[in-house]
């Protein structure tokens, strides 16, 4: 996932780390970065796993980005040969001045262009919904639906879906209004009898679509307490063939 990776020192996690000098691995300019120490967050995620609370609030410390050719990644000093490329196309120069997007958001998307670009579309469709998640922050909701129904396509655009991408896939159809899109991918879903937690999120899913509600809610609301998870720099991803249960069974130690 287009994930900050977590870092050794501070417990807290709280306060950034003092900015240090680092090259980039695309273009060899030496810049001053933030390194990110992520601590685990205190308040339920969002159904679409967006972190809760402190992690919600670091999202500009997510990233680095390189000053001279703006190559985006959790590291700039590590880069996919295919990243140069990335970063020397028409569209990636023409997002880092589209002055229409805001200037996270921007950083989220230019990662997602180079994800894309080296074939890791899933982790491509993580970073733009990390765009949208600063949409939503910022109030524009076009834009957060915009980037939503793109992480979608990249999502299916990747290889099969888990129970986890599948649930999320429902919720950010549902937050861009894609209403029927939304209620049969859920119900799709249903009809291969999946586990009683995933069955859960996606009941109120289809309450949250029956009522055209495009508002953020928690994983709390769905499952019975506690409901608190690491942040997702902290864990592996959902182990292929166990499952939304499990893996929430692992996270929130339920």
């Amino acid at each position: 996932m287009a994930q900050p990776r977590p870092a050794s020192g501070s417990a807290s996690g709280s306060a950034p780390a003092g900015p240090h000098g680092v090259v980039c691995g695309v273009c060899g300019t030496e810049s001053r970065q933030q390194a990110f120490r992520p601590a685990p967050p205190e308040q339920a995620p969002d159904l679409d796993l967006r972190p809760g609370q402190p992690i919600r609030g670091t999202m500009a410390r997510w990233l680095q980005q390189c000053p001279h050719c703006g190559y985006s990644a959790p590291d700039i000093t590590q880069a996919h040969p295919a990243a140069a490329q990335a970063v020397g196309a028409a569209n990636f120069r023409a997002l880092l001045n589209d002055a229409s997007h805001p200037p996270l958001a921007r950083r989220f998307l230019a990662w997602a262009l180079v994800l894309e670009e080296t074939g890791a579309l899933h982790a491509a469709a993580e970073a733009t919904l990390h765009a949208a998640w600063i949409a939503d922050d910022l109030n524009r909701a076009d834009l957060a639906s915009a980037w939503r129904l793109e992480a979608v396509a990249l999502w299916r655009s990747g290889p099969p879906l888990d129970a986890e991408q599948r649930v999320r896939v429902v919720d950010a159809l549902r937050r861009a209004e894609a209403w029927a899109d939304a209620a049969e991918t859920a119900h799709s879903l249903l009809r291969e009898n999946p586990p009683e937690a995933v069955a859960q999120v996606i009941a109120l899913e289809l309450r949250l679509i029956e009522a055209q509600d495009t508002s953020r809610h928690s994983v709390a609301t769905a499952l019975p307490p506690p409901a608190r998870r690491p942040h997702v720099a902290h864990q592996k991803s959902v182990k292929r063939g166990e499952g939304l249960r499990g893996w929430l069974k692992r996270l929130f130690g339920r």
